[in-house]
């Protein structure tokens, strides 16, 4: 039992009739879809243990990337509607990306003796993730200020 929750508090207790079950739907939902294009993706490409899981190192960059223009689109460009960013966040890029898998390799790459390229993976999989939430955030920024200053010269004219 967690010591910092307090069952007789009724905000406290998870009730069945208060979950947000619509939420849940579209993150299993976004969850089923994204894990299939993982997996299409891992099939399409394999790779023996002891060299670099590029199709795993794709994926985990590119959904990192995908993360940093969705969250600048749905946030700074446009509402959106209250389930579009569990869905497509947490449902489609929560279960595309997969960084658990990158650390199973890594270990399968050291235990198959190629210990320099599981230790490289695991910094290039990490630095590559970093850079391409950076890099999309500022890519779809770049849009965004153009399209808030048509907007503001829209308002003034």
């Amino acid at each position: 039992m967690d010591p910092d929750v307090d069952l007789s508090v009724p905000r406290q207790r998870w009730e069945p009739r208060r979950a947000p079950w619509s939420t849940l739907a579209v993150i299993s939902a976004g969850g089923v879809l994204g894990a299939l294009a993982r997996y299409g993706i891992s099939t399409a490409f394999p790779h023996p243990p002891d060299t670099f899981g590029w199709a795993t190192w794709g994926i985990n960059v590119s959904g990192c990337m995908m993360i940093g223009i969705l969250m600048v689109a749905i946030t700074e460009i446009w509402q959106a509607h209250r389930l579009v960013r569990p869905f497509l966040g947490v449902g489609v890029l929560g279960g595309f990306t997969t960084f658990s898998t990158s650390i199973v390799e890594a270990q399968q790459a050291v235990q198959a003796g190629a210990a320099r390229i599981g230790l490289i993976y695991l910094a290039a999989t990490l630095a590559g993730a970093l850079v391409a939430v950076y890099t999309g955030v500022q890519l779809t920024r770049l849009p965004a200020r153009a399209l808030r200053r048509r907007r503001e010269g829209t308002e003034r004219s």
